[in-house]
C-alpha cells in the first residue's frame, strides 16, 4: 500500500553499518533527483546510530535529522540476514511511531520504504499488513519508481528512453516464456568432426565447425553439486556429467570446484571445510571426471595456490578447453587466495606464458570483479582491455572475451550494449594472424529474481541482449555461458541447466527472427548506444596511452599492480587491503542515465582524462 507522491515531498535513505551495499541507495536516489525531488542520504553519524537504535540518543538523531530535511518519505535497506533486518527496522519503525513522526501523528512521515533479501520482504510486508512497501531488488527502474509512487508524468523522457529497450525485451521475453515454446528446443546437432569428443578436441575447433554449420552459440555453464559428504559429493557430480552429456544440451562443462580444490589441490585435506563446489583433489579425480563428461570440452577455475603448476595438471587430465586468470583477484583482495595482489599477478603471468607454449586460449576472469566493488564502467572495459594486450604481448593466440551483462544489475540496457562493444572494438583491434578473438557474453550474478517465473523471463531478455552486441553477425556470439535461472534462491540441476539452454537458446532464434520481421527494434546502429560506445572506446583508448607513457613495463607484473595501486582502476567498495589500495578506493562512484561513473563531492561526474590529470598531474 503506498500514497502518491506528491510535488514538494522529500526522500531520505538510511540503513545500519553493518550493511555496506550503498550502490542500490545511491542508484534510487539518483533516479529520484531526476524526477525532481530532493534526496537526502544518511551520513556516517546517522549510520552509525541505525546500528544502536535503542539507544535514546540516536532516535533523537535519527528523529532531528527528519525534521530538519523536512522528509516526508523515508527508506530503508538491509540487505544481509533476513532475521537481523526484520528486527533492525522493527526497531527503527516502532521508535519512529513512539516518537510520533508520522503525519497522522503530527509529523512529517508520509511513507516508510524497506529493501532487502526477498525473505527480510516477506517478513516484513506480513508483519505491517503491507503498510511498508518492500523492494526485494529485482525491479527495474521504472517499477521502482511507480513502485515508490512516482507520478508518471515526473519521470524524465531520458529514464523513459533509456528504459524501452530493457522494457521492449523484456515484453518480447514474457511471450515468449508464457507460450512455453522454448520447452521444444531441441539440442543442436553437434558436428562430428574426427577430433570431436577425445582428448586432442579444442574448443577453437568446435567454434569452427559451429560457424560452418550455421548453428546457434555453443554453450557453457557452471555446474556443481553441493555435498559436505567428499566421496558423495564427487559420485554425484560425475552422475550430473552424464546426465548433461547423453542430453547433448550442453557443450562446454565448466567444473564448479571448491574453494578448496583451488587453494589447497594435492595436500592432505583432513578435516578442512570444503564449502561449496565439487571436492577435486588429485589427478585421479579430473581423470574420471574427464571420461564421464564425455563428449563435451571441459574447463575448470584456475588455482589460487601454485597457479602455473595446476595450470599443467589441468591441461594433462581434463585437456581444459581454456584457461581463465583473474590477475588482480582471486587473492587476499577478496580471500579467495594466499598471495598479495602483486604476487598472485607474478603467478598468473607466469602462468600466462605456459598458456601461450600450450595454444590454448585465455579468459580474463576480471572485469565484473571490478564491478562488483563499485568500480565505474571506464575501469570495466579497461581492466579486460590491459588483459588483453598483455595476453597477445606474451603469446597468447586466442583470446575468450567473457562479457558480464546486468553488472551492476540496475545498468540499463543500451549500457550494456555500449560495454560490450567498445570492449570488444577494443580487442578486436589487436586481432591478426597470431591472435584471435572469440565473445563469450553471460548473464549477471545477481541479475535473476528469486521468482522463477520471472527469472525464465530474466534470462530470456538477457539472451535476446547477446544478440544485440554484433548483430548483424549471425555467428556472434561464439560461445554464451548460460547461468540458469534459480541462481537466485539454488544451485542448478541438470534439468535445471537444460531447460537454461533451452530459454537462451530458442530466445536468440526468436528474437532474430522478429528483428527480420520488424517486430523488435534492430539496435545495429541505435543512435544512444552509438554514443556511448564511442566515449568509453575513445576514453579507454586515451587511458591506455597515458598509462603506457607513465607506468614503467605496464604489462608487466609490477606495472599492472602499480596501475591498481594508484588508482586508474578504480574499486570503492573494497574491503580488504584499503590502505595499500587507498587511491583506488577514494573514487566515489554513482549511477548515471544508466551507467556507473566516477562523481565529485557534488554528484556530477569526473571524466577519466580529469581522474589521470589528477594522478600524474
Amino acid at each position: 500500500m503506498f500514497v502518491k507522491v506528491l510535488d514538494n515531498e522529500v526522500f531520505g535513505f538510511i540503513r545500519p553499518v553493518v550493511d555496506v551495499h550503498t550502490l542500490g541507495i545511491s542508484t534510487v536516489g539518483n533516479l529520484l533527483e531526476d524526477c525532481g525531488y530532493k534526496v537526502c542520504i544518511g551520513d556516517s553519524t546517522i549510520v552509525e546510530a541505525i546500528g544502536k537504535i535503542s539507544q535514546l540518543d540516536n532516535i533523537s538523531l535519527l528523529g532531528r535529522w527528519i525534521n530538519k530535511n523536512r522528509i516526508t518519505r523515508l527508506g530503508f535497506s538491509y540487505r544481509l540476514d533476513p532475521e537481523d533486518a526484520q528486527r533492525n527496522f522493527g526497531k527503527v519503525f516502532h521508535l519512529l511511531k513512539e516518537h510520533r513522526h508520522f503525519k497522522d501523528q503530527g509529523g512529517f512521515l508520509n511513507q516508510i520504504y524497506f529493501a532487502g533479501l526477498p525473505d527480510a520482504c516477506d517478513r516484513i510486508a506480513l508483519e505491517y499488513n503491507n503498510q511498508v512497501v518492500v523492494f526485494s531488488g529485482d525491479e527495474t527502474q521504472i517499477e521502482t519508481l511507480k513502485k515508490i509512487g512516482i507520478p508518471a508524468g515526473k519521470i524524465p523522457l531520458k529514464i523513459n528512453f533509456g528504459s524501452k529497450y530493457d522494457e521492449d525485451r523484456l515484453n518480447f521475453a514474457r511471450n515468449l516464456i508464457q507460450s512455453g515454446e522454448w520447452k521444444y528446443q531441441l539440442p543442436t546437432l553437434q558436428t562430428k568432426y574426427p577430433s570431436f569428443g577425445t582428448f586432442t578436441d579444442s574448443i577453437v575447433e568446435r567454434i569452427k565447425q559451429n560457424k560452418i554449420t550455421g548453428n546457434p552459440p555453443l554453450t557453457r555453464v557452471h555446474v556443481g553439486p553441493y555435498n559436505s559428504d567428499y566421496v558423495e559429493a564427487k559420485k554425484e557430480f560425475k552422475s550430473w556429467l552424464k546426465i548433461l552429456a547423453q542430453s547433448g544440451f550442453l557443450d562446454i562443462v565448466s567444473i564448479g570446484s571448491s574453494q578448496l580444490s583451488q587453494s589447497d589441490f594435492g595436500t592432505v585435506w583432513g578435516n578442512k571445510p570444503n564449502g561449496g563446489g565439487v571436492p577435486i583433489n588429485s589427478k585421479q579425480d579430473l581423470n574420471e571426471i574427464w571420461e564421464a563428461s564425455r563428449p563435451m570440452l571441459v574447463r575448470t577455475y584456475a588455482g589460487t595456490r601454485n597457479i602455473p603448476e595446476l595450470a599443467r595438471i589441468y591441461e594433462e587430465t581434463i585437456n581444459i578447453a581454456w584457461h581463465a586468470l583473474s590477475f588482480w583477484w582471486f587473492n587476499q583482495i577478496d580471500g579467495r587466495g594466499p598471495y598479495t595482489v602483486l604476487q598472485n599477478l607474478e603467478q598468473h603471468l607466469e602462468t600466462l606464458k605456459y598458456i601461450a607454449l600450450s595454444g590454448k586460449p585465455f579468459e580474463p576472469n576480471i572485469p565484473h570483479h571490478f564491478a562488483f566493488r563499485g568500480a565505474d564502467d571506464y575501469t570495466y572495459v579497461l581492466s579486460a582491455y590491459l588483459a588483453a594486450i598483455t595476453a597477445k604481448k606474451t603469446g597468447i593466440r586466442y583470446f575468450i572475451l567473457q562479457i558480464m551483462l546486468n553488472t551492476p544489475k540496475y545498468t540499463w540496457g543500451v549500457q550494456d550494449l555500449a560495454k560490450a562493444r567498445s570492449l570488444l572494438k577494443l580487442v578486436r583491434e589487436l586481432e591478426d594472424e597470431n591472435f584471435k578473438v572469440f565473445l563469450q557474453p553471460r548473464a549477471g550474478l545477481d541479475y535473476f529474481s528469486p521468482d522463477l517465473e520471472k527469472a525464465r523471463i530474466q534470462l530470456s531478455a538477457v539472451s535476446a541482449m547477446m544478440d544485440d552486441i554484433e548483430p548483424e553477425n549471425e555467428t556472434s556470439p561464439d560461445i554464451i555461458h548460460v547461468v540458469s535461472y534459480c541462481e537466485a534462491i539454488s544451485l542448478a540441476t541438470p534439468e535445471i541447466i537444460n531447460e537454461s539452454i533451452q530459454i537462451s537458446i530458442k530466445s536468440i532464434l526468436e528474437y532474430r527472427k522478429q528483428k527480420k520481421s520488424g517486430l523488435m527494434d534492430n539496435m545495429a546502429n541505435n543512435a544512444e548506444v552509438n554514443e556511448r560506445t564511442k566515449d568509453l572506446y575513445l576514453e579507454v583508448k586515451n587511458m591506455v596511452a597515458v598509462i603506457e607513457k607513465n607506468i614503467f613495463e605496464p604489462y608487466a607484473a609490477k606495472g599492472l599492480y602499480e596501475i591498481f595501486k594508484r588508482g586508474i582502476l578504480t574499486a570503492p567498495y573494497l574491503w580488504e587491503a584499503r590502505d595499500e589500495f587507498k587511491d583506488s578506493i577514494k573514487w566515489k562512484t554513482a549511477f548515471i542515465d544508466g551507467s556507473v561513473k566516477v562523481v565529485n563531492e557534488n554528484g556530477k561526474p569526473i571524466k577519466p582524462s580529469e581522474r589521470l590529470q589528477s594522478i600524474f598531474g
